[in-house]
């Protein structure tokens, strides 16, 4: 791709078509939409963040593809957040020691995983959730259901209260 202007809106100039991802449709565009605006909302303008685009691309392939949906979105949000500056701890706590996999934690966003150590009001997460997230196991359906609430907190705590469009919308076509 080649471009000009000096404002925040260029002009293309140039654009050379190298292949493309079968065109998304159904419930792939929705979660492509999510996808996009999880990048316009975190990332500056024009910063440039080649894994992270690769992270995009294997994710929009996958989906295009009629991957499950859950562990590519996890993969996705887990990059989007290390390459952001906001890597997860998923095998060891905050003090540094090993999670254990029967142990539950509640993962506090600034510290990591810590032990739950009795009902918070906040909700806990198995320690074998973090150790499948950190070996991009989503094989267990608990893994999956925790890792998404926990994808979830994360990212609400980096979008800073903004809400998500492409959610809202994905919940009022689900009422349809």
């Amino acid at each position: 791709l080649g471009w000009f202007g000096a404002s925040e809106v260029k002009t293309l100039a140039k654009a050379e078509w190298l292949g493309g991802v079968p065109l998304p449709r159904g419930r792939c565009l929705l979660l492509g939409y999510y996808l996009n605006e999880l990048l316009m909302k975190l990332l500056p303008r024009e910063d440039a963040h080649p894994a992270l685009f690769d992270a995009y691309e294997q994710a929009v392939v996958a989906l295009a593809h009629d991957a499950a949906d859950a562990p590519e979105l996890r993969r996705f949000e887990i990059t989007l957040l290390r390459e952001i500056g906001y890597g997860l701890s998923l095998d060891q706590d905050a003090t540094g020691d090993p999670l254990h996999p029967a142990v539950q934690y509640l993962y506090l966003v600034e510290r990591g995983p810590v032990p739950a150590l009795g009902n918070e009001g906040v909700p806990s997460l198995a320690g074998k959730t973090l150790l499948d997230m950190a070996r991009d196991d989503y094989s267990d359906p608990r893994t999956l259901a925790e890792s998404k609430q926990l994808m979830r907190q994360l990212l609400a705590h980096h979008l800073n209260g903004h809400a998500l469009q492409s959610r809202r919308v994905f919940m009022d076509l689900q009422e349809l």
